[in-house]
């Protein structure tokens, strides 16, 4: 029986959508879940900002130890050392270089004619190769490509050392049979494993997957129900009722797959209500970033709308804060964000980090040791976490002895070069309430400690208080 693997596109596909914002937590938890769904590759979104996408890779890295985690570099070798670097940890690891194929799509991605995208994808999936033992190459467009070209960039690429090769029919404009018909004119060698990438434009995506895969496809990819790809639990079901005459199995957990992809499809609604709910018929909505010409009352309409109820004192002090950063440059939500954090409800400190040591990598659980005072009183938490971060925050909820959502969390790098300074943000919600804290340290560890220190602070004050 022939065995199909499944590559999952879900944090992917998500990432590249505005109104599906998952938060850090959510994002590993889809991971998590995946895995557990028995998917054999899961694809994550390819590295923007180096310090929180960096993060994000390294947290899931650790948490996934089946699968296999699959990254997609950029179209330099630089990119290529960045995802290498952030990924070099995981158990299973994957890089993929995506590059479109199509006359169209290469002259309007890549700026490149022919011939030198030819070059680009020999040289980007040599420096994988040379960092990575598995490395996939995926021709975007394939399926609109012209086929010398194809047939020039598929042996490019695996003598470059490619051991999969995908072809995508992006447009999804393809009928079940034409794909078949398609696939049967590419020739790979015995060794290299032929993948199928399948858009759902006309609803045909889990049909052409299934022709791809009597056509010799032992590689699919998928995601949760409502992107545009073959839906998991679909493939599944697929598999389910065809897999023993069409002699293919795949290791999809078939039992509780329908549970766990309407947990992932559960996140990714609560976050699109979330949002649908904080977009009226202003700036939010529009994307228009607030300048220096906007008042008190916009700004602080905007606070609110990010999730804060702030004193009019705060509301102050954070347009005082707008106003010396507006002058200079226009402002985004998310600056906005780590504005409340720096100006609003600063609070005597309650908590203070003394020390902190957290241990991670490819063979052990990450762990954080940290020794927080309390008034003077120093009090010491250890835990274990699915990465440095969630470890050490687990040890701060040990040594305070109470879970508080993570409503956000965000890294930016403040400085630039080898010790630049990063600049940590952490929303915890407490009681209907969003309370904001900001951390500052080369290390981000370190940052994020102080960042969730200083929000917890907030909350602590106000309980007292009332």
């Amino acid at each position: 029986m022939k065995r199909i693997r499944i590559a999952d596109e879900t944090l992917k596909v998500a990432s590249r959508k505005r109104e599906i914002n998952l938060t850090f937590r959510e994002k590993t938890e889809v991971a998590k879940l995946l895995e557990k769904a028995g998917v054999d590759y899961i694809v994550l979104p390819e590295i923007y900002d180096i310090k929180t996408d960096a993060l994000l890779v390294k947290t899931i890295c650790a948490v996934v130890r089946k699968a296999t985690v699959v990254l997609p570099v950029g179209l330099t070798k630089e990119d290529c050392a960045i995802a290498w670097n952030a990924m070099k940890n995981a158990a299973n690891a994957r890089l993929q270089v995506c590059v479109p194929v199509s006359p169209v799509q290469m002259e309007y991605f890549c700026h490149k004619k022919s011939s030198a995208v030819l070059e680009m994808i020999g040289e980007l999936v040599a420096e994988c190769t040379s960092l990575c033992n598995d490395v996939e190459f995926v021709a975007e467009d394939a399926t609109r490509s012209e086929s010398d070209f194809l047939a020039a960039a598929i042996e490019k690429a695996v003598s470059a050392g490619a051991k999969t090769v995908t072809l995508c029919d992006t447009a999804g404009t393809m009928l079940p049979d034409e794909f078949y018909a398609f696939l049967n004119g590419i020739r790979l060698p015995d060794d290299v494993t032929l993948g199928v990438r399948c858009s759902n434009a006309m609803n045909m995506a889990c049909a052409c997957t299934a022709a791809s895969i009597n056509s010799g496809a032992t590689e699919i990819q998928t995601a949760v129900e409502g992107f545009d790809a073959p839906a998991l639990s679909a493939i599944a079901q697929l598999f389910r009722l065809r897999g023993d005459s069409c002699n293919v199995s795949c290791g999809l957990d078939h039992t509780g797959l329908v549970r766990i992809e309407n947990r992932i499809i559960d996140f990714i609604r609560h976050r699109q209500e979330q949002l649908r709910g904080n977009e009226e018929n202003d700036i939010f909505s529009t994307g228009v970033l607030l300048t220096k010409l906007d008042d008190a009352a916009t700004v602080s309409k905007a606070v609110k709308k990010l999730g804060y109820d702030l004193s009019d004192d705060d509301n102050a002090k954070v347009f005082e804060a707008f106003q010396t950063v507006a002058a200079k440059k226009n402002v985004s939500l998310k600056e906005l964000d780590a504005i409340v954090a720096s100006a609003a409800m600063q609070v005597p400190p309650t908590y203070r980090i003394k020390s902190y040591v957290s241990n991670s990598g490819s063979d052990i659980i990450s762990s954080a040791t940290l020794v927080i005072e309390k008034n003077g009183t120093a009090m010491q938490g250890i835990s274990m976490g699915d990465g440095p971060i969630d470890a050490a925050f687990m040890a701060i909820e040990q040594i305070i002895g109470v879970h508080y959502e993570l409503d956000d969390f965000r890294i930016r790098s403040i400085t630039q070069g080898r010790d630049s300074v990063g600049n940590a943000i952490v929303r915890l919600r407490a009681n209907g309430k969003v309370y904001s804290g900001n951390g500052i340290s080369t290390d981000i560890v370190g940052a994020s400690i102080r960042a969730y220190l200083n929000a917890l602070n907030k909350i602590v004050y106000e309980e007292e208080k009332n």
